[in-house]
């Protein structure tokens, strides 16, 4: 996250709220070749492979690698036998997001309120240490086959020193040597943190977990969309966007909505074993011309945009920024359509963003990268846009 956002964290509030969080620590992915999956996200998406722990650093469980770009660190674990943990999810659900990891200042306390507000254990507190530094970590279930874990780091494996390229953890190695790394850092795609994750929830669920974010973690709710916000005449869905209290995580929650074809949630749910989970994660970039023209120059499929989007939508962009007081949009325009991007705006700013297709075979997790020029919304204004393109890759699947 911001700088900005990190420093309103501080140890008054650590001392009356364990669960104040200081950032995103990582989000941890299970997928079937961790090794195949870091060259895919570093060719891709520019990521660098920073880190391994597998057979040669004397981890006998899991091949685990640590990708960075900005402030976002994705490890990515493949279980190295039929019996090693997240074995049988990869089978069910195929790649995807298992963790989103959590920063906090004492791990144990946050693992120990979170119980006492509800929460169950996905395991108990665990110290890793070595003669640099500690790193205490301790899991809860939320939706699905999701978990947070509460991570509290000291000595060198503190989260700055990690930012600034220090050991993840005890028991990685430095991959200085991995070719695409120099590459990436001559071709920059420009990705700098985690803006937002959205989880995917079975219908009639979506109240249900928003009341386990703000009860559990102490959330609040940021933005609310329902079926006329966010449809189309075939499909719909239903969506709250939860947020920490100061506002450093947001976790949109989104659940199927009666419609006369099937939507997008519902498709994931089928591919995912009928099990909630992680449907994509949001990307934030300070030059969305930037870097959706990099992702696209490295092969990056995004979904398609109707060029009829563009015959209105800069007039009604243009329309609300100058109601609010706000200066046009500074991007230029043309090259904003060449690139297929999509634009929004509301009382506070705009935003750009466009999403990718699914990142593995099966229509489940994607990403979306998206610059925020003051807007905090997140595209009401493309929600029908979107859909009408998600609908099109729907059917060409055979699963509208």
């Amino acid at each position: 996250m911001t700088s900005t956002a990190q420093q309103s964290v501080n140890t008054l509030d650590h001392v009356a709220d364990p669960l104040a969080l200081i950032d995103v620590d990582h989000i941890r992915f299970l997928v079937g070749n961790a090794k195949q999956a870091a060259y895919f996200y570093a060719s891709a998406f520019g990521f660098t492979v920073e880190q391994v722990s597998d057979l040669t650093t004397g981890s006998r469980s899991a091949a685990k690698y640590l990708l960075t770009q900005g402030n976002i660190r994705l490890l990515l674990e493949t279980p190295l036998s039929k019996d090693a943990a997240g074995s049988e999810e990869i089978r069910r659900y195929g790649d995807g997001v298992k963790d989103i990891a959590l920063t906090v200042f004492d791990a144990t306390k946050a693992y120990e309120q979170a119980l006492r507000n509800g929460g169950e254990s996905a395991y108990e507190p665990t110290v890793i240490k070595d003669a640099h530094g500690t790193v205490t970590m301790a899991g809860v279930k939320t939706y699905g086959r999701v978990v947070h874990t509460f991570v509290s780091r000291s000595g060198q494996y503190h989260l700055p020193t990690v930012k600034s390229g220090g050991q993840f953890l005890p028991g990685f190695r430095m991959m200085k040597d991995f070719a695409l790394n120099e590459y990436n850092r001559q071709h920059p795609c420009g990705l700098k943190f985690f803006d937002h994750c959205v989880g995917n929830v079975e219908e009639g669920k979506m109240n249900h977990w928003v009341k386990w974010y703000e009860d559990v973690l102490g959330f609040k709710m940021f933005k609310h969309f329902d079926d006329k916000d966010i449809g189309t005449e075939y499909s719909a869905l239903m969506s709250k966007v939860m947020a920490s209290g100061n506002h450093l995580i947001k976790m949109p929650i989104n659940e199927p909505a009666e419609g006369k074809k099937k939507s997008q949630i519902q498709e994931y749910l089928e591919w995912h074993d009928m099990t909630p989970g992680v449907q994509h994660l949001a990307l934030r970039t300070d030059d969305e011309l930037h870097s959706v023209a990099e992702l696209r120059r490295r092969g990056v499929d995004f979904l398609g945009i109707p060029e009829t989007y563009y015959e209105g939508v800069w007039k009604r962009v243009e329309a609300m920024l100058k109601s609010h007081g706000h200066d046009g949009v500074k991007e230029d325009h043309q090259r904003v359509r060449d690139l297929g991007i999509l634009v929004d705006a509301d009382d506070e700013g705009y935003l750009l963003q466009l999403f990718t297709k699914p990142l593995q075979d099966r229509p489940t997790l994607f990403f979306e990268i998206i610059c925020r020029r003051g807007s905090q919304s997140f595209g009401k204004g493309n929600f029908k846009a979107l859909f009408e393109a998600l609908e099109l890759e729907q059917e060409k699947r055979g699963n509208l």
